[in-house]
């Protein structure tokens, strides 16, 4: 009966976990963190997989060279509301004021690697609108 039990328990246990996203690499496109894992001649593309995930576009270049492409895409909402409520003698009065406001951030990274598959070149931009 204690080893039905403890796998009726275990079965639970394992029924009620969470899938746990296998990377979050996604996040980690910044220009912090391509100025900290690129180096020119050193960084590989086994190193760059591992920090960044695999690109979104690879293509080769005019020199027969492979070239990474990675672009992230955010969209931010923010909402805001105010109210206040005043009072003089007999009057009253209130008032309320919301807003929202959405920001759309793009990151791309473009990463040309040489024939020894390691970094030949690297740019980066992001743009907020």
């Amino acid at each position: 009966m204690r080893m039905w039990m403890l796998g009726l328990a275990v079965a639970l246990l394992v029924g009620c976990a969470k899938p746990q996203p296998v990377t979050t690499r996604n996040s980690e496109l910044t220009h912090g963190n391509v100025q900290m894992n690129l180096k020119v001649g050193e960084t590989t593309q086994t190193d760059v997989l591992e920090v960044f995930g695999a690109p979104n576009i690879t293509s080769i270049d005019g020199s027969g060279r492979e070239v990474w492409t990675y672009q992230r895409h955010a969209t931010v909402s923010q909402s805001s509301s105010r109210s206040g409520y005043w009072t003089i003698i007999l009057a009253g009065g209130g008032g309320s004021s919301s807003g929202a406001e959405t920001t759309t951030r793009t990151m791309t990274l473009i990463i040309k690697f040489d024939e020894n598959k390691v970094v030949s070149d690297f740019s980066s931009r992001s743009s907020n609108f």
